[in-house]
């Protein structure tokens, strides 16, 4: 493992991490976060940041959990609008953009406490409302306003279950537009044209550098992608900057490549950078099953990463390749404002148990909604017949690919190579499919989350949690009414295409609450004594990898 360099960069990307680290543990009212299966003085478990009473274990969580004491219930008597980030205030200090924070001000706030706003379609938040913690921040208690809040009256709530008086109307505006980092020119970018994947040098014509160059350059390969580092802190020696200023004198680009993992997004985002000073060409975000579900590690990553190399930099996402049947993978957020400027889809038709025809034309007709350029991955490995690579290097000129890739160099046996050393023939028997996901009432997942994002900057109403209920209908409705488009309530071909000409609104996703079982009560010390602490709650074994080994 190669020591990572003490530079501005590597300090810089500690600041992130200790911030993210910060915001975890002042997430309660009152003060630092202790850790939970922490024991009071009498041996019962405490609350996080206070003392429980002797002998009764204290609330912890949600407002849903109810406290053996019931103190004064939290009352609101004011609130203002606070600028964060690229999010406006205006005169009136209740008008607040999604993403923005409003100050609460009020009495009896001590324990875990929740602002409840009302969800889209309904004015009041004692009706099915969304959540959010009031938490601790420079200029006073206040709440980051969820992506789903709706315009109307709101509430607080602590962990007793109390609520306050009910204050308002609050005026809900949508999140902020953020300009979408656009790709490079083709001729300009290091994914153009063919590349090949290696995952170890030393398996690749035995690490060889003169070698890998001559039969890349043989079978017209431009673009070398050499694994980089796995998750937060496992940087791979074999990518150092002689490396890549020895193929770079050889004639090829090299892109980087990270399995990241979700874990330490901060610590992920900062080996991306890492492999970018040592002067990768482009850097290719390998995210799979780890980061299912998980939005706010996305979130925190991409803007780590852009933080730390710039907005211009040349990312890729690399991920699988039907993004329908993975709805939680957070396509949206590393393919939103600041993200990835290419798509890297793993088409591995015979993983897939299906030809390259029907596996690319799949790939294309769910990918094409996030409107980045398609650079598709093949399959070279498992004894693919040469017939098939010669049939997918035809799909990626039919479809106009701006490049495509081969994983991986290793796997590729001789008459894989050959069926790259070969020109083929002009591709016959391909259609290029028209049509576009069809998303209705009913449908849900990333899909939804990205076409609301587009929706939300023409009807700032639009909900943007990925559920296509009658509120996100009836925005649709009035979107294609304002375009002049068939009032379907479905996303078609037409409907996509305008979406698309709109910059998706900014959408903030707040940290989840840490996880782990509650440690074991510490006893009871005889009369008068402390009793011994319990010990601190664990977290559940960490996952293998899917995908750590090949992208």
């Amino acid at each position: 493992m190669r020591t990572p360099r003490l530079t501005s960069l590597a300090a810089l990307a500690l600041s992130f991490a200790a911030l993210a680290a910060s915001a975890q543990a002042h997430d309660s009212i009152g003060g630092t976060v202790a850790p939970v299966g922490a024991t009071s003085a009498a041996g019962a478990t405490s609350a996080v940041g206070a003392t429980s009473a002797v002998g009764a274990a204290s609330a912890v969580g949600s407002h849903s959990t109810r406290s053996s004491h019931r103190g004064p219930a939290p009352q609101l008597t004011a609130v203002s609008c606070y600028r964060v980030a690229k999010t406006r205030c205006r005169r009136n200090r209740r008008a607040v953009q999604i993403t923005g924070e409003l100050v609460i001000h009020g009495h009896h706030f001590s324990g875990p406490v929740t602002v409840e706003f009302p969800r889209g379609g309904v004015t009041e938040a004692r009706v099915d409302p969304i959540g959010a913690p009031l938490h601790m921040t420079r200029h006073g208690f206040a709440v980051t306003i969820p992506a789903d809040a709706a315009s109307g009256r709101i509430w607080l709530s602590n962990a007793a279950g109390q609520r306050s008086n009910l204050y308002g109307p609050i005026k809900i505006l949508a999140a902020p537009l953020v300009p979408v980092v656009a790709p490079l020119t083709t001729a300009n970018s290091p994914f153009a044209g063919a590349g090949m994947w290696i995952w170890y040098l030393s398996q690749s014509d035995a690490g060889n550098f003169a070698s890998i160059a001559a039969q890349a350059k043989a079978a017209g390969i431009h673009t070398l992608y050499i694994k980089s580092s796995d998750g937060p802190t496992d940087f791979w020696p074999q990518f150092t900057p002689t490396m890549v200023q020895t193929f770079h004198s050889l004639g090829l680009d090299v892109c980087a490549w990270q399995y990241v993992y979700g874990q330490n997004p901060a610590g992920e985002a900062a080996m991306g950078a890492e492999a970018v000073a040592d002067g990768a060409d482009c850097l290719v975000i390998d995210a799979e099953s780890p980061y299912e579900g998980n939005y706010w590690a996305a979130q925190t990553y991409v803007q780590g990463l852009r933080a730390l190399i710039g907005s211009a930099y040349p990312v890729g996402l690399t991920s699988f390749p039907y993004t329908n049947v993975h709805p939680s993978e957070p396509y949206s957020v590393f393919f939103g404002p600041e993200g990835a400027q290419y798509n890297l889809p793993q088409v591995y038709w015979r993983d897939l148990g299906t030809t390259p025809d029907a596996a690319y034309s799949e790939t294309y007709i769910e990918n094409r909604i996030y409107n980045r350029p398609i650079v598709p991955i093949g399959q070279s490995y498992n004894n693919v017949p040469a017939s098939q690579i010669t049939r997918f290097r035809q799909l990626a000129s039919a479809y106009g690919a701006v490049g495509f890739s081969l994983w991986s160099w290793q796997a590729t046996s001789s008459s894989g190579w050959a069926a790259l050393d070969s020109p083929f023939a002009p591709a016959t028997g391909i259609t290029i499919p028209s049509t576009w996901p069809d998303l209705h009432q009913g449908s849900s997942g990333d899909q939804v989350i990205w076409m609301q994002e587009h929706l939300a900057a023409a009807e700032p109403g639009t909900p943007t949690g990925g559920s296509f209920n009658a509120a996100t209908e009836a925005a649709l409705l009035a979107f294609q009414q304002a375009r002049g488009l068939p009032r379907s309530g479905v996303t078609d071909a037409s409907t996509w295409t305008a979406l698309l000409t709109l910059a998706p609104v900014s959408v903030y996703y707040p940290q989840p609450p840490p996880t782990g079982s509650t440690g074991p009560t510490g006893t009871t010390g005889s009369s008068g004594a402390t009793g011994s602490s319990g010990t601190s709650a664990s977290t559940g074994p960490s996952g293998t990898s899917s995908g750590g080994t090949s992208p």
